[in-house]
């Protein structure tokens, strides 16, 4: 036992062993984020479809296992809050991460779209909503020193995950073909989130790092304040964030949804160059998550805010009206940057705002932010591709919806009263 009262992790005082746990919790998040390679499969599997099945699929068609993947993540994560103090992190993680493998598993053996929607969306979307919030959770409690920065890490792997699994699926898939690619990383998920899960834990109630007290407040802050569910959802601070957050996880989902075919139909890169650059936006999504999770520490939630909103009007103003190679490289670099820094700003704002102590369901109905605009972004996407036959017409939307989130933000986003 350390001086705190509380058990070593591998061996090390609390302080120093709870930054192994981020780590665990990033390498889970990879594993989970590998839906973020999508727009790798759009092609392999219209071919598929098409030319192996007989089957016409349309652009929408593609996209939307897609959209339930992320709709069912979403939707599990709020009924899956109350679960992780009663069985723990470990076993909640263990059963998410065996229903996204057996998602994508499944998903090699379908004969239809409709048939790659349950197996794919439903089985591995809710795998994904079970598993992904307990590392978030484990990483806020056991950071309330470094909450933003701690969060930010553990998602960060979840954003990142398409650097490498977007150029492993496309070799996978010019080596084995698109279905065998879906057995082999639902199998090599299944096993990696079982032995990463094990040693998952929470702190003691009431365990602070050593040397650590809460900052004084400056002169006009207020107190952040302990919420259950019920309470966050009487507040106007929980609904400018989650408007917030759907709007910035809308944007960042259509750019990656259609990341792809926007560089070899819209700026006409070669297909290998544009698989590249999926992997390389995963960067800037993987990155966006620390980044903008301390500024989240530093200039309130708010400012971080209104900077990711400036941030995505900028970048679709300028594929809209300049799509060349480099401003394509640019703008999408911007929008999955700041789809990862929404996924580090909304968590962080929700334990700072609300608190720790109901954080799992708070952050749960807050992610069905993220669901609705896991739906309505790639299938608007697809329905302007359908109807004028060019994505184009996706940037002045999201850039009208940017100006709009600024106005939110800056009229809502500040601490709640305490109740």
């Amino acid at each position: 036992m350390s001086e705190t009262g509380t058990e070593k992790i591998f061996g090390m005082e609390p302080e120093t062993g709870r930054w192994t746990l981020v780590i665990l919790g990033m390498i889970i998040n990879l594993c989970l984020g590998a839906i973020y390679s999508w727009s790798v499969f759009v092609q392999p599997l219209t071919d598929y479809f098409t030319h192996t099945l007989g089957q016409q699929v349309s652009a929408s068609e593609i996209l939307l296992p897609f959209s339930v993947f992320l709709a069912f993540f979403a939707v599990a994560m709020p009924f899956t809050g109350k679960y992780i103090d009663r069985y723990g992190p470990r076993n909640v993680t263990i059963v998410g991460g065996i229903l996204t493998g057996l998602g994508w598993l499944l998903a090699s053996f379908a004969q239809s779209v409709s048939m790659l929607y349950v197996m794919y969306g439903v089985i591995g979307g809710i795998g994904v909503g079970i598993a992904y919030g307990v590392p978030v959770a484990v990483s806020a409690r056991w950071f309330p020193d470094k909450r933003g920065l701690a969060v930010g890490l553990t998602v960060l792997g979840f954003g990142f995950s398409a650097f490498l699994t977007a150029n492993i699926a496309g070799l996978f898939i010019s080596l084995y073909g698109v279905m065998n690619t879906f057995r082999i990383f639902g199998i090599v998920f299944v096993v990696l989130t079982i032995l990463l899960a094990l040693p998952l834990k929470f702190p003691p109630s009431g365990w602070v790092p050593k040397g650590w007290t809460p900052p004084i407040l400056k002169p006009g802050e207020q107190k952040s304040c302990e919420m259950n569910r019920s309470q966050m959802l009487k507040t106007t601070s929980f609904y400018g964030l989650w408007c917030c957050y759907f709007i910035g996880c809308l944007a960042g989902l259509t750019a990656i949804s259609i990341a792809k075919p926007v560089g070899t139909e819209i700026v006409h890169i070669g297909a290998g160059l544009a698989i590249f650059l999926v992997g390389f936006f995963a960067i800037f999504n993987g990155g966006g998550r620390p980044v903008f999770g301390a500024l989240t520490d530093r200039f309130t939630p708010r400012n971080t805010a209104i900077a990711s909103f400036l941030l995505i009007a900028c970048a679709a103003l300028i594929m809209w009206q300049i799509p060349t190679e480099p401003v394509y490289i640019l703008a999408f670099a911007l929008l999955w940057g700041c789809l990862g820094g929404w996924l580090a700003i909304a968590p962080a704002t929700c334990g700072s705002y609300f608190g720790t102590c109901d954080y799992p369901r708070c952050y749960g109905v807050l992610f069905l932010a993220y669901g609705a605009g896991a739906i309505a972004g790639p299938q608007l996407a697809g329905f302007i591709k359908t109807s004028s036959g060019s994505y184009l017409g996706v940037f002045p939307c999201v850039l009208v919806l940017a100006i709009i989130g600024i106005g939110i933000a800056a009229l809502t986003l500040k601490p709640p009263r305490a109740p």
